[in-house]
């Protein structure tokens, strides 16, 4: 399982059905459109607050203030990564591990502004699973697992650091890993603690989880932000910066504003169907944990928002290609590790 892009099974079952209004969220007809520039923005699953600036910076006029027509699509069967590298999106939300993994399969991906700061995985058993208190207790049992090199990478990291072996079981998610647990047919899995954890909080079933951090994964893996293709960078600059700086208003504004960002998500991903009260608390989840970056830092302009922690995730793909994580177009197992200050740039935010 790839913990960065285990909800995209759910997300394309989803866009079969939202793909339409999602394309048209914050709309005012065509005519309004007709001097603006066509640009598309994937998802990188189902709409969520990973994704709110996008959508706040629509809302609010800013990407058309940018001489922008920005289409926002519903993620592809293939992912949002293979959507930019191909050409079928100018732009989408994903993390620089991603870009990362596919540029070791000839992918040229970058990212263009990273907008969560701390990781948010957790890796959880049902609370009501009395066989399991700590990673070292997943020895023996079955992940439920999207089948990524990267997942049992962590995996067996964290349950070694605990004092297990690392050997376990793996059964392949259906359409919700919460399913996949309570039906019995695995006993962990890995979920985003600012998304799927306040949801377990909320509305069930209760997890108990734990962070790969704190079990000897080093580094920041939950880079998530916006890429686009190297492509794109080279020959349109102007228009990477006329939609990084569109987006980065949104998700600053979202991050000063949460509960009206949440009432705007909820509104223009309305077929989503989205609950108020459960994107609010996810909103506040991340500013009071400050998971987007340290807000008085950000008002002070000590920290620019969306700054690339080119550190963090070189410690992450250093740990992955040690553990035989990344594999080339062939599929066979590469040595080559990526390296992040060569997928990510900083100089669209300012």
């Amino acid at each position: 399982m790839n913990m960065r892009i285990f909800k995209r099974t759910l997300a394309v079952i989803l866009s079969a059905c939202c793909a339409f209004s999602f394309s048209a969220c914050g709309s005012t007809g065509a005519n309004n459109n007709a001097n603006l520039r066509k640009v598309s923005f994937m998802l990188f699953w189902a709409p969520d607050t990973n994704h709110i600036g996008i959508y706040v910076a629509k809302h609010k006029g800013w990407f058309k203030d940018a001489g922008l027509d920005v289409n926002i699509l519903a993620v592809a069967q293939t992912g949002s990564e293979h959507a930019v590298d191909s050409g079928a999106a100018d732009f989408a939300l994903s993390t620089l591990t991603n870009a990362a993994d596919f540029s070791t399969k000839g992918a040229n991906l970058e990212q263009v502004m990273q907008v969560q700061q701390k990781p948010s995985a957790i890796w959880c058993s049902l609370a009501k699973n009395n066989k399991i208190h700590s990673p070292k207790d997943f020895d023996g049992r079955t992940f439920a697992t999207f089948g990524s090199a990267e997942g049992d990478a962590v995996i067996r990291r964290m349950i070694q650091h605990d004092g297990g072996e690392g050997k376990f079981d793996k059964v392949t998610v259906g359409t919700s890993t919460f399913r996949t647990l309570e039906s019995g047919k695995a006993d962990f899995g890995g979920f985003y603690g600012t998304w799927e954890g306040v949801q377990s909080e909320m509305f069930g079933p209760k997890l108990r989880c734990f962070m790969e951090g704190d079990y000897g994964v080093p580094g920041q893996p939950d880079t998530i932000g916006i890429i686009t293709n190297k492509r794109t960078i080279a020959k349109d600059p102007k228009l990477v910066r006329a939609f990084v700086q569109a987006a980065k208003r949104g998700y600053e504004y979202a991050y000063a504003h949460p509960d009206e960002a949440s009432d705007i998500l909820v509104k223009e991903a309305k077929d989503a169907n989205l609950d108020p009260k459960f994107v609010k608390r996810s909103m506040k989840m991340i500013v009071d944990g400050q998971y987007w970056g340290n807000r008085a830092d950000i008002k002070s302009g000590k920290f620019v928002f969306g700054t690339s922690d080119v550190k963090g995730a070189q410690a992450y793909f250093d740990f992955l290609s040690k553990e035989g994580a990344y594999t080339d177009a062939k599929g066979k197992v590469t040595n080559k590790t990526p390296q992040a200050k060569e997928l990510s740039t900083d100089k669209f935010l300012k």
